[in-house]
């Protein structure tokens, strides 16, 4: 009888069965919790832009370019060749190695003394981060059958609301305590202000994350053997990734296009949201956090999961582009309360609005990942992961926050008008993303029928 326990193996190895349901749970837990993390340290940030703007005396068009283009420019061009590495070698320590990096950087973030001293830690932290999502992708799609990798996927994905959520939350308990103690002298540093000590702590909540990394284990790498791969190294080779992208061209594009759409929406509004109640209906830094970070925490990771559990519950019944056809859905159902939200009388009726706003954008976040495991070779998983983060987190993150500042900054010309920008940005993109979901339907089925000729 096979031992049922997950082991370490390499390419060589046969497939064997899938490893224990309880134990694959666990390894998607400590990579959620990972991604959770991340999330805090990359959007910590956006509740702390007033006191960034005095200190620093820079403008939404400066702090949007903290938020996005800072950490996406080397998070998206790191991420190709950290996925080839993922592609081929241990893919825990990857990660392991991620975290330490991206929690060092986020407390040097709290040295900073200028804008270009906050900008390169910003840097860093999109540089370890870029190892998470391509080697955890492959993990995962490792782990779980193609019928059970939207769930798995969505679950993973709840982190980026887990995290953003704790940041809105965690931060706002945060800024709260250090506004009491106010400006703190440490030693080296000297004086030191309150927004600099959150991005100190928040750093320290990598450590564990860390320790829980390295104890999971590496698993199979499968469809290698039965496809006759001759190596994951040459597989996952430049000339067989190009091959693949001309072969599926249609799909990759209109996938790769539609989601960076919902996801200029999505960054928009999680950098801009604790701003807009600031500067709009006169909340608090501390008060808006938690609302927010409570709203993301149940309605955000309740929209992934639920985006997940439709799009298995429409495979298992037969639809073969559920995964497209779902945030396809999500997106268009979005687009009323995403243009809605901003401009409610009240800072009240927003909050509603906004519960219901990021249920719909948080429904299509863990699928593209998910469809790209579907129609990608096992060697290829990673890279073709990283590629879509490229091209999707340059779009999203490099560009979301920074289009809503550039209209605020340049359209309105003042900063009280960013209640409109965020509506113009989110009536926008959302069609287009939903569009461009549509179109990819026919090409991913045909994408997916070439993929389901090699066996897993």
């Amino acid at each position: 009888m096979p031992d049922p326990r997950p082991q370490e193996h390499d390419a060589s190895d046969s497939d064997g069965d899938w490893p224990r349901p309880l134990y694959a749970w666990y390894v998607v837990g400590v990579l959620m919790l990972a991604y959770t993390n991340s999330f805090i340290d990359r959007q910590i940030l956006s509740l702390l832009i007033e006191p960034i703007r005095q200190d620093l005396d820079i403008s939404d068009t400066q702090v949007s370019l903290l938020a996005g283009l800072a950490f996406s420019i080397f998070y998206t061009l790191m991420g190709v060749p950290i996925a080839r590495l993922a592609d081929q070698k241990n893919r825990k320590l990857i990660i392991a190695t991620g975290v330490a990096v991206w929690s060092a950087m986020t407390a040097l973030c709290g040295t900073a003394r200028n804008f270009w001293g906050l900008f390169a830690a910003r840097v860093g932290v999109g540089v370890g981060e870029a190892t998470l999502s391509p080697a955890a992708f492959s993990i995962m799609a490792d782990y779980f059958p193609k019928h059970q990798l939207a769930r798995a996927f969505s679950v993973y994905s709840m982190g980026v609301y887990f995290g953003a959520g704790l940041a809105m939350i965690i931060g706002g308990v945060v800024i709260r305590m250090v506004m009491e103690a106010g400006t703190v002298t440490l030693p080296v540093l000297g004086a030191v202000a309150p927004w600099q000590l959150t991005f100190f702590y928040v750093g320290l909540l990598g450590l564990p994350i860390f320790l829980l990394v390295l104890s999971i284990r590496e698993p199979l790498r499968r469809g290698l053997k039965a496809a006759g791969v001759p190596a994951a190294e040459n597989a996952s080779s430049l000339p067989v990734l190009k091959a693949f992208l001309r072969l599926n061209r249609w799909t990759v594009s209109f996938h790769f296009l539609a989601f960076s759409m919902v996801g200029i929406a999505i960054a928009g509004y999680m950098v801009w949201t604790p701003t807009l109640f600031i500067r709009t209906w006169g909340w608090d830094a501390a008060t808006i956090g938690f609302a927010y970070g409570a709203i993301m925490f149940v309605f955000g990771t309740g929209g992934v999961y639920c985006g997940g559990f439709v799009a298995d519950w429409m495979e298992q019944r037969g639809h073969r582009d559920a995964i497209l056809r779902t945030a396809c859905y999500g997106a268009m159902a979005a687009v009323p309360f995403a243009v809605a939200t901003p401009l409610m009388p009240s800072g009240e009726a927003a909050l509603v609005c906004l519960g219901l706003t990021s249920f719909l954008l948080a429904f299509p976040q863990g699928l593209p990942a998910a469809a790209l495991q579907i129609v990608t070779p096992n060697p290829l998983r990673a890279q073709m992961t990283a590629l879509y983060f490229l091209v999707g987190n340059l779009l999203a993150l490099g560009f979301g926050p920074t289009l809503v500042a550039l209209v605020t900054d340049y359209g309105f010309g003042d900063p009280q008008q960013l209640r409109y920008s965020i509506a113009l940005v989110s009536a926008t993109v959302l069609p287009l993303g939903a569009l461009l979901s549509y179109l990819a339907l026919k090409p991913f089925r045909a994408s997916r029928a070439r993929a389901e000729l090699v066996p897993d």
